[in-house]
């Protein structure tokens, strides 16, 4: 399955990442790449977890992007 993950990089270094369409799947990590990997392993596990109870697995909802060019005054 694919799922979107949001990727911030924090003020004080190392990135968040979450995955909006399995609720409280978020990881971390010092870098982008490794923060990437957590959190794939974190959906693994959430989706392993679904799985195991035998609940319907999440699947991701028609998200558009699209990008904004905003001017600041």
């Amino acid at each position: 399955m694919r799922y979107t993950v949001i990727l911030q990089r924090e003020s004080d270094g190392g990135y968040v990442a979450v995955v909006p369409s399995l609720p409280g799947c978020v990881s971390q990590g010092d870098t982008r790449e490794e923060a990437l990997k957590n959190i794939e392993e974190a959906a693994e596990l959430y989706i392993e977890d679904v799985r195991a109870t035998g609940d319907p697995l999440p699947i991701e909802d028609q998200r558009q992007f699209i990008e904004l060019n905003t001017s600041t005054r």
